[in-house]
C-alpha cells in the first residue's frame, strides 16, 4: 500500500495527500512531504529510492539515511524548499532551480516512465543477493570525495562505494551526512575570514567575497562533489578592512584570526554581473590582454580594476563550532587544520539550583527578544526571517538559545559576539547573549523615544496646519477673510492711497504688476518675484516730504550745540535754509566735507539734518567695488534688491532726506564695475530727477535729497565726480580750539558715559514730559506755540556730579592743555577724546574701589591725595608724554644746512626739517679731488619731491654763483639731503624753497634761525609758486613755536582769511622770487 502511494505520488498527477498515509510510517510521510516541496529530477531514481526504503525496513529511522546520489545533485533529509533554506542539506548544483520547472509534462510521458520503473524493479529484485556481497559490488558508482576538503586536496578518492546498512539496494556516498552534528568532520578546510562578526551554527548567513582567487577556490569546492564545506573565522582587527585598505579574505599570519570559528556549508553562490560577463566574454578589457589570454597569465594590472567591480555572494549554513589548530597556507585562499567540537548537551537534574538559573536565563532571553521585537521594527523583521528555521533550535536547549539570541544582536561588538561563540558553559553563554540583547533593548528604547519626539513635533505641526487651513476656509465662507492674493492686492492699494502723488508712469507699472499678480499661482516662482517687486514699488514714499525748518536762529542753535567752530559749514547750511525760505521750496544739493580724520565731518552732517528737519541716512562706500550697491540688482537674480538710494527712501519714508555718503575718496573698482561712475548720475542735480535703479527699472525723483559726502583726500576722488560736488575744507583744530572742544563737549560727555556726572536738563525734561502726559492740550495751536517757545528758549545743558562721587573730582584746564600739547597733536580730536575717556574710566574705578574697600594695583590706585586731575598727576592716568618738545632742534641757531619747512598731510599740518650734509672726497694721483657735483636724496620721497630736489639743487648752484662767485663748494662736494622721519612717505612740491635754503646754508657756512619756517614751490628760474593748506601749515608753525614764516606771494589772501588768534605772534613774509626768501633767511647784504 505504501509502495503504491509512493509510485502514485511520483508517476501520477492525482497524487494522494499527506493525510492519506498510514500514521505508523513516519519516514514515508516525511519523504513524501519533502517531495511535494522539492525539485523533481528523475522519476525513476525517486521511485526506486522510495521502494528501496520501504522494502528494506517498513519503518526505518532517520539516521539510517545518508543521501541519494544522482550526478552532481544530492538530496538528504526533508524540507528542501524553493528558497533553498533546508535542514539536512541542499543541492550543490544551480541547475536544481531549472529542474523545479521540469515537472510532469503529460500523462503519456508518465505512463512510459511507469513502464520503465516496473522493469527496473524486476531487475533489482533479481540482483538483490548479488549486491549484498561486498566483493561483488559494482565499481561503476559515483566516486565519493575524500575527507580532505581543503582547497589543496581536490582529487576524488578511488571508486569506493559505501552501502547503507539499512538500505542495501542503494549506493550512498559518505560525503553527505546531514545537518549540524551529522555533517562531516573534515580536518583540513579552506578558511574564509569574516569582519562584521562571527557566524553562529544553525543560522543562514549571507557572505560577500571579493578576492578572485578565493572565489575560484569556492567554485572548485562546490563543483568537486565534496559538499561545499569550509570554515568561517572572525578577523581580530578588521579596522583596516573597513577602511578599504585590504580585502577581508586576505590575511598575513595566523594571528589575524580568532581560534574558534564555524564549520559551514555553501547553500547558494551568486556571482556579480561583472563576473558573469567575464565568463561569457574572455576578451573583456578587465580580464584579458590583447591576444585574448587571461589577465592572470599575462600578469597585467587589470586584476586590480577587476577586483573593484567584481565579487560573489554566498549563502551559507553553519553547522558546528571548530577550533583553529594551524594555518597551513595564508593564501589566498587560506587553508587551515581544524578540530571539530563535539555536541554540547546540557543534562538536567544534576544541580537543581543551576537548572533554575539556566531556566530563568532562558526565560529572560526570550522575554527580552519579545520586548525588543515590540519596540524595534527592524529587529522584529529579523526575528520573523529566522522563524522558518526556528524549529532548528530547541528553546529549552540553553546552547542553541544563546546562539539564536547572539545572532539577533546585529549591532553588538564583534569581540563580544566572539566570546559567545567561544563559550562552552551554558550559563555563561546565556549571560553573554543576554548582555548583548540588553544593549539592543536600550538602543531600541532610545530610538523609540527619539521617534516619538519627532512624531510628536510633526503631528503638532500638521495639526496646527490643518486647523489653520480649516479656519481660513471657515472665514472665507463667512466672508470674514479673503483669499491671500486678494488680501495682498488690497494691502498694496491701501498703501498707495496714502501717498499724495504718484507719477503717472509709476502708476501704470504698479497696475500692470497687480493685474499680473492676480493671475499667478501662489506657489510659482514668478509670483514671489512679482510680489517682491510690488513690495518695493509700494514702499517708496511717492510725493512724501518732511516739513523743513526755515528758522535760521533755531538752525544756528542746533549746529552750535553739537560742534565748536566749523563756521564755513554752518554758514553754507544757513544760506541753504535762507534760499529755501525765500523760494518756498528746497531743492537738493551735493556737499563734500574734506578734512583730516577726527574733525567732525560725519557728526556735523547729522547735526545739519536735525537743523533742517530732515531724516538722516548714512552709508559708507569705503572699499565698495560693486555697482549694484548703488544702482541695485536686476530682478532676474535670486535675492535681488534695490541699491542704497532706494533703500534710503524706504527707510526714511520721505523723498527729501539727508543722505551721508561716507569715505567717498576710498571707492574701489574691479570686474564688477566702477561705483564712482555710478555715482555720477546720483550726484548730478541735472540727472537725479530721473534716477533709474536696476531693480525698480522706473524713474525715481531724488532731486530733493541733500547729499553730503566726506573725504580725507580730495585728490583721490575722480575728477568728474569731484566736479559735481561743492567742496568744504575742514582744517584741523588748533590748541585753543581743542581746549574749548574738550571743556564744552568731550569732558562732560565722557563724565556722563562713565557714570561720574548726570545731565540735569535731561531729568528736568523727563519730569516735564511726565507732567505733560497727564494734561491734554486744548488746541493744536497751543501745542505749536509751546514747541516754538521751547526752540527759542534754548539753554546750555547743566551737569552735576553723580551720587557717591567726591565733590573735588574734576579735570582742570592745565591737564587738558597738557593732553593737547604733549599727547594729542593730530589735527582732529578723536585721539583726545580717547585719552579723556581713559582718564574718566580710571576715575570711576578708583571711586568704586574706595567705596567698597577693594584693593587695586599700584598702576590703577590713586597716587595723590586729591581727586583733581592736573598737569602734575596726568601721567598717572595716561602714561608718559608722547612728545617731549615742540621742535627737533631746540638750539638757536640751527646747525648749518638745516632748515624747517611746513607741510600738509591728511592728518593736518606738520613741521618738516630739511637736512643737508656735504661730503668731500680725497685727492687722486694727479692732485684733483675725487667726486663732487652730485646730489643724493633720502627719506622715502615721492616722485614729485624727488624732482623738487633736483630743481632746488640747480637753483642753489645758480644763486651761489650770484652771491659768491668764487665759491666752488658744489663742484668739489657731494650733497646728501635727508627729510626725517624716514619711515613716513612724503611727496609734493611745497618744500622747494626750503631745500634751496638748506643747500645754500651748507655752501655759505651760515646758519638759519631756529624760529624760521617756510613753504613754497620753486621753479627752475627761482620763481616762488603758490601752495595749498596754508591754514594747516600755520597751525603747525604755531605748535612748533615758530615766530617767522615765509609764504608765496599768491598765498597772502589765504593767510589774511585766517582767524586772528592764528596770526597773533607770527610774522609773515611773502616772496615771489627766491631772492626775497634769501633776504629773509640770511639777511640783506
Amino acid at each position: 500500500e505504501i509502495t503504491s502511494y509512493s509510485r502514485a505520488a511520483v508517476l501520477h498527477d492525482d497524487a494522494p495527500t499527506v493525510d492519506s498515509f498510514p500514521p505508523d510510517c513516519p519516514i514515508i510521510l516525511l519523504l513524501y512531504e519533502s517531495w511535494l516541496h522539492s525539485i523533481t529530477h528523475s522519476t525513476s531514481i525517486a521511485t526506486s529510492f522510495l521502494e528501496g526504503v520501504v522494502r528494506s525496513n517498513p519503518s526505518p529511522t532517520l539516521s539510517s539515511f545518508s543521501c541519494l546520489s544522482h550526478g552532481d545533485t544530492f538530496y538528504s533529509g526533508a524540507h528542501y524548499t524553493q528558497h533553498r533554506c533546508f535542514f539536512f542539506g541542499n543541492s550543490g548544483n544551480d541547475n536544481d532551480d531549472d529542474n523545479d520547472k521540469k515537472g510532469k509534462d503529460s500523462k503519456d510521458e508518465k505512463k512510459e516512465e511507469d513502464k520503465k520503473e516496473d522493469d527496473k524493479e524486476n531487475n533489482k529484485e533479481d540482483e538483490k543477493d548479488a549486491s549484498s556481497d561486498p566483493e561483488n559490488s559494482s565499481d561503476d558508482s559515483e566516486p565519493s570525495p575524500s575527507l580532505d576538503n581543503s582547497s589543496k586536496h581536490k582529487k576524488m578518492s578511488s571508486s569506493t562505494v559505501h552501502r547503507s546498512s539499512s538500505s542495501p539496494n542503494i549506493l550512498l556516498p559518505a560525503s553527505r551526512l546531514g545537518f549540524g552534528d551529522q555533517a562531516p568532520r573534515y580536518p583540513h578546510l579552506m578558511a574564509l575570514p569574516v569582519t562584521r562578526g562571527p557566524v553562529f551554527p544553525g543560522v543562514l548567513t549571507p557572505i560577500t567575497i571579493t578576492d578572485q582567487k578565493t572565489i575560484k577556490a569556492v567554485e572548485k569546492i562546490m563543483s568537486g562533489g565534496s559538499g561545499g564545506y569550509f570554515g568561517l573565522f572572525l578577523r581580530k582587527d578588521p579596522s583596516d578592512v573597513s577602511k578599504g585598505l585590504e580585502k577581508p579574505e586576505i590575511i598575513t599570519s595566523a594571528s589575524d584570526l580568532y581560534s574558534v570559528g564555524t564549520f559551514a556549508q555553501i547553500q547558494r553562490m551568486t556571482k556579480s554581473p561583472f563576473d558573469e560577463a567575464r565568463e561569457e566574454d574572455h576578451t573583456h578589457p578587465f580580464t584579458s590582454d590583447k591576444n585574448g589570454h587571461d589577465a592572470e597569465d599575462s600578469n597585467s594590472d587589470d586584476d586590480n580594476l577587476h577586483n573593484i567591480y567584481s565579487g560573489s555572494s554566498l549563502l551559507v549554513m553553519p553547522h558546528r563550532r571548530i577550533n583553529l589548530l594551524s594555518v597551513d597556507d595564508v593564501g589566498p585562499p587560506v587553508d587551515v587544520t581544524v578540530a571539530h567540537w563535539e555536541k554540547l548537551q546540557y543534562v538536567k537534574g544534576i544541580d537543581s539550583s543551576r537548572d533554575d538559573t539556566i531556566r530563568a536565563l532562558c526565560q529572560e532571553v526570550l522575554s527580552t527578544i519579545r520586548e525588543v521585537a515590540q519596540m524595534n521594527a527592524l529587529f522584529k523583521e529579523q526575528v520573523v526571517n529566522l522563524v522558518p528555521s526556528s524549529h532548528l533550535f530547541d528553546m529549552n536547549d540553553p546552547y542553541r538559545l544563546a546562539d539564536f539570541a547572539a545572532s539577533l544582536s546585529s549591532g553588538g561588538d564583534a569581540v563580544d559576539l566572539q566570546s559567545v561563540l567561544e563559550e562552552k558553559d551554558p550559563e555563561l553563554r546565556l549571560h553573554k547573549a543576554l548582555v548583548l540583547l540588553t544593549k539592543e533593548r536600550e538602543v531600541s528604547k532610545l530610538q523609540k523615544e527619539i521617534s516619538a519626539k519627532v512624531e510628536e513635533k510633526m503631528s503638532e505641526a500638521q495639526r496646527k496646519y490643518f486647523l489653520t487651513e480649516q479656519l481660513k476656509s471657515i472665514k472665507k465662507e463667512l466672508g470674514m477673510e479673503k483669499d491671500d492674493k486678494d488680501t495682498l492686492i488690497e494691502k498694496y492699494r491701501k498703501k498707495l492711497s496714502e501717498y499724495p502723488s504718484i507719477p503717472e508712469d509709476i502708476d501704470e507699472i504698479i497696475e500692470s504688476e497687480l493685474d499680473k499678480l492676480s493671475t499667478l499661482e501662489k506657489n510659482s516662482s514668478e509670483f514671489n518675484v512679482t510680489r517682491s517687486y510690488l513690495d518695493w514699488l509700494t514702499n517708496i514714499p511717492w510725493g512724501v516730504t518732511t516739513e523743513e525748518n526755515f528758522d535760521i536762529s533755531d538752525a544756528r542753535r542746533i549746529l552750535d550745540s553739537d560742534h565748536y567752530g566749523m563756521d564755513e559749514v554752518k554758514e553754507i547750511i544757513l544760506q541753504f535754509i535762507a534760499v529755501g525760505k525765500l523760494k518756498g521750496s528746497v531743492q537738493g544739493k551735493i556737499l563734500c566735507l574734506a578734512g583730516p580724520p577726527g574733525t567732525g565731518k560725519t557728526s556735523i552732517a547729522e547735526s545739519v539734518a536735525e537743523a533742517l528737519g530732515r531724516k538722516f541716512f548714512r552709508f559708507s562706500v569705503g572699499g565698495m567695488s560693486d555697482v549694484s550697491e548703488i544702482k541695485g540688482h536686476r530682478r532676474t537674480y535670486v535675492g535681488a534688491m534695490p541699491g542704497k538710494i532706494i533703500q534710503c527712501l524706504k527707510s526714511t519714508e520721505s523723498t527729501n532726506p539727508l543722505i551721508l555718503i561716507d569715505e567717498i575718496d576710498k571707492l574701489g573698482k574691479d570686474f564688477r564695475g566702477d561705483p564712482a561712475s555710478a555715482l555720477l548720475e546720483v550726484l548730478d542735480p541735472n540727472q537725479n530727477a530721473t534716477f533709474r535703479d536696476h531693480f525698480i527699472d522706473a524713474p525715481v525723483d531724488i532731486s530733493k535729497v541733500l547729499f553730503v559726502t566726506t573725504a580725507n583726500e580730495i585728490d583721490r576722488i575722480p575728477g568728474p565726480l569731484l566736479d559735481r560736488m561743492e567742496v568744504i575744507r575742514l582744517s584741523g583744530y588748533d590748541v585753543p580750539e581743542k581746549l574749548k572742544i574738550a571743556q564744552q563737549y568731550l569732558v562732560p560727555k565722557s563724565m556722563v558715559s562713565s557714570g561720574l556726572m548726570v545731565k540735569e536738563s535731561l531729568e528736568e525734561e523727563k519730569l516735564d514730559n511726565d507732567d505733560g502726559e497727564k494734561e491734554e492740550a486744548d488746541t493744536e495751536k497751543s501745542e505749536k506755540e509751546e514747541s516754538e517757545s521751547k526752540k527759542s528758549e534754548y539753554t546750555e545743558p547743566v551737569y552735576r556730579l553723580a551720587e557717591k562721587v567726591p565733590e573735588s573730582l574734576s579735570i582742570n584746564d592745565s591737564a587738558l592743555e597738557s593732553l593737547v600739547r604733549w599727547y594729542c597733536r593730530e589735527a582732529g580730536v578723536r585721539n583726545l577724546a580717547q585719552k579723556i575717556d581713559k582718564i574718566t574710566r580710571l576715575l570711576s574705578l578708583q571711586v568704586v574701589a574706595e567705596e567698597e574697600g577693594a584693593k587695586l594695583t599700584e598702576k590703577s590706585s590713586r597716587q595723590s591725595d586729591t581727586w583733581e586731575v592736573s598737569e602734575e598727576n596726568l601721567h598717572h592716568y595716561v602714561g608718559k608724554p608722547i612728545f617731549t618738545s615742540d621742535r627737533l632742534y631746540e638750539k638757536d641757531p640751527l646747525p648749518h644746512g638745516i632748515v624747517m619747512g611746513l607741510a600738509w598731510t591728511s592728518m593736518g599740518g606738520t613741521a618738516l626739517y630739511i637736512e643737508t650734509q656735504g661730503i668731500k672726497r680725497g685727492l687722486d694721483h694727479e692732485g684733483k679731488r675725487r667726486g663732487g657735483g652730485t646730489l643724493k636724496a633720502t627719506g622715502q620721497l615721492g616722485d614729485v619731491m624727488k624732482e623738487s630736489t633736483q630743481i632746488a639743487y640747480t637753483v642753489a648752484r645758480a644763486r651761489l654763483a650770484d652771491v659768491a662767485p668764487d665759491n666752488d663748494f658744489f663742484d668739489v662736494t657731494d650733497i646728501h639731503m635727508h627729510v626725517p622721519e624716514g619711515a613716513t612717505p612724503k611727496d609734493g612740491p611745497s618744500a622747494g624753497i626750503t631745500m634751496v635754503t638748506a643747500m645754500l646754508s651748507l655752501a655759505l657756512d651760515r646758519p638759519i634761525k631756529s624760529d624760521l619756517a617756510m613753504t613754497g614751490e620753486v621753479s627752475l628760474t627761482g620763481k616762488v609758486l603758490p601752495v595749498g593748506g596754508i591754514k594747516e601749515k600755520v597751525m603747525a608753525a604755531r605748535r612748533a613755536g615758530i615766530k617767522t614764516i615765509v609764504l608765496p606771494e599768491d598765498c597772502r589772501r589765504d593767510f589774511d582769511e585766517l582767524p586772528d588768534y592764528l596770526k597773533d605772534g607770527i610774522t609773515s613774509n611773502y616772496a615771489s622770487d627766491y631772492s626775497s626768501v634769501f633776504d629773509v633767511a640770511f639777511g640783506k647784504d
